[in-house]
């Protein structure tokens, strides 16, 4: 088990960064030669962009579930564009794929949402917590101060004190 942070932190992170939320849905889970190869390319495009930091990909956080969501964080939407249309990386071969064998036959589904984040317009707290979601990608920094509460954390870095 990780090592907790015993305080309230929240977390830093220069500029503006992309949150990327992406899963698939097993409707059919008897059609195991159409959705193990959906869930096994995830853990082979994460391996391929956590030795590439020149991608844009800051790091990912995986919860739980059947299927699990994974959220990943990246620089910037160019980035993260560039990333799925690299015909050399693991993410293309992937994505042709899916559309050759599964398509939209209901089998399996795909799903991802992507949110543009402005520098500091996004708000978090840990406690009690191990190194977790944006505090593995930013700078986890003890609260004080503005950061006491959720409203000074997410005012933006020209309204701050």
């Amino acid at each position: 088990m990780s090592k907790t942070i015993n305080q309230r932190m929240t977390v830093q992170i220069e500029g503006s960064f992309v949150v990327f939320l992406i899963g698939m849905r097993i409707n059919r889970f008897w059609k195991f030669h159409k959705w193990v190869p959906v869930a096994m390319a995830m853990p082979k495009m994460l391996k391929e962009l956590s030795q590439k930091p020149e991608s844009g990909f800051l790091g990912f956080q995986m919860y739980g579930g059947v299927p699990p969501v994974i959220v990943q964080y990246w620089r910037s939407f160019e980035q993260l564009e560039a990333y799925a249309k690299d015909r050399t990386g693991q993410h293309y071969p992937a994505w042709k794929a899916f559309n050759q064998n599964v398509r939209s036959n209901g089998d399996v589904g795909i799903w991802h949402e992507t949110f543009k984040v402005e520098a500091g317009e996004y708000e978090c707290i840990y406690n009690n917590m191990p190194v977790y979601g944006l505090g593995k990608v930013g700078n986890l920094v003890p609260v004080s101060g503005r950061s006491e509460t959720a409203a000074g954390r997410v005012l933006k870095k020209d309204k701050a004190e």
